[in-house]
């Protein structure tokens, strides 16, 4: 669809600065949001671009709901800005990746549980995360030193002779649950603010039918190809220039199976264990070991891309305070995999013990700020996806639009 006129796109923006009804409780981000919408429905150029531009026409009032969800729903792949006949330096001043992204970070400190959380996503960053991820690492060792076991004999890769195996899951359980737990609770309360009130489903067409499975399928291959991040037309996004590539979501697929087949290998590792009453240490060939080996290389290229790309993408695709969040938690996922390589290389030798304190350390770090940090996209942004699809299979109340 052609660009509208600069006259087209003034005679909505009086409805975006003095005349757009905006709740009281939106923030300066929020609001900012908003405006650029306003004037995003009046252009419509990046209507094919990703998710985010079809919501927005089925809407003329952005209110914080609407700003949530659909910052949420946008995966700041730059293609919108490089396109933007409104982008800086226009007086105009659209810069719709850039905008989302602070609002994404306030969801996460809104939405957070316990509430009093929420101000840790002011400080995940790099420096916190590799302190902590060192810290625990140190305990550890220190820890297994006090007990004469750092440098040892070599124990055939039998971990539990270092840390027992119930003393393992329960500590490293406990965190677990809670992480996930937090996790849930937060993106319940977004999917609640966002959601019902927000559908308008008909009274005679209950939200069951108005294709909720088959639009709960469609969110969950949107997320496993990580679609949105192919700029619109499939040939990727912005990252340094004009010049479209797919190395981004490259690297995230990377990343996202990698973490999937690591979580694979200790979910087989303990049917192992409890089950069939097979105890670690596995052997190569043995799928715990093919899966967390698989998914490692996954969690070494991924994270490792995903770095250079932060450091080099045009500063204005995002909020360049959220670099620290960003760079820790990507720094936390490449030093697991590494310190984990680094366990399964050596778990036949006197180091063991050393580099098991030193994973388990890592690990810890990563649950311990995974609800409070950059891990929380993934989850918003998988509910984002959800109503989009739910939605779009609605009838649109504005009959505008090209869904």
């Amino acid at each position: 669809m052609p660009p509208r006129s600069d006259r087209a796109v003034m005679d909505a923006q009086p409805a975006c600065s003095g005349g757009l009804k905006l709740a009281t409780t939106l923030t300066a981000s929020e609001q900012d949001v908003a405006r650029m919408m306003q004037i995003c429905n009046a252009c419509r150029y990046c209507e094919g671009f990703c998710a985010v531009f079809p919501a927005m026409t089925r809407r003329l009032e952005f209110e914080k709901a609407d700003v949530h969800y659909l910052a949420n729903l946008c995966h700041n792949c730059g293609a919108c800005l490089h396109a933007c006949q409104y982008a800086p330096p226009h007086e105009f001043a659209v810069n719709v990746p850039q905008a989302m992204a602070k609002v994404r970070v306030q969801t996460y400190q809104d939405y957070a549980w316990p509430r009093a959380m929420g101000g840790l996503y002011r400080r995940a960053g790099l420096s916190v995360a590799l302190a902590l991820a060192g810290g625990l690492s140190l305990f550890l060792v220190l820890a297994v030193a006090m007990s004469g076991r750092l440098i040892h004999q070599p124990l055939a890769g039998n971990f539990y002779a270092i840390f027992p195996h119930n003393f393992l899951a329960v500590v490293f359980g406990v965190v677990f649950l809670f992480a996930v737990l937090a996790l849930a609770i937060g993106v319940v309360r977004f999917w609640r603010e966002v959601s019902p009130a927000r559908l308008a489903v008909p009274e005679d067409r209950p939200l069951i039918n108005a294709g909720r499975l088959p639009a709960a399928a469609e969110a969950v291959s949107d997320v496993a190809t990580l679609r949105y991040l192919g700029g619109g037309h499939g040939e990727g996004c912005n990252e340094e220039d004009d010049r479209f590539t797919l190395v981004r979501r490259r690297y995230h697929q990377f990343t996202l199976y990698g973490f999937l087949l690591c979580f694979a290998a200790t979910s087989v590792a303990t049917l192992y264990h409890y089950l069939f009453n097979w105890h670690a240490p596995y052997p190569w060939t043995s799928l715990p070991v093919i899966l967390g080996s698989l998914g490692g290389i996954g969690l070494l290229i991924g994270p490792a891309g995903l770095l250079l790309l932060n450091f080099r993408r045009d500063p204005q695709h995002g909020d360049s305070a959220q670099h620290g969040m960003d760079r820790g938690f990507i720094a936390l996922l490449f030093l697991i995999s590494a310190t984990g390589f680094a366990l399964l290389l050596l778990r036949d030798t006197r180091f063991m013990a050393l580099w098991l304190a030193i994973h388990l350390g890592t690990v810890m770090a990563l649950f311990l700020t995974m609800p409070y940090g950059k891990f929380a996209h993934g989850v918003f942004r998988s509910a984002a996806l959800l109503k989009y699809t739910i939605e779009k299979r609605l009838p649109n109340r504005l009959a505008s639009g090209g869904d």
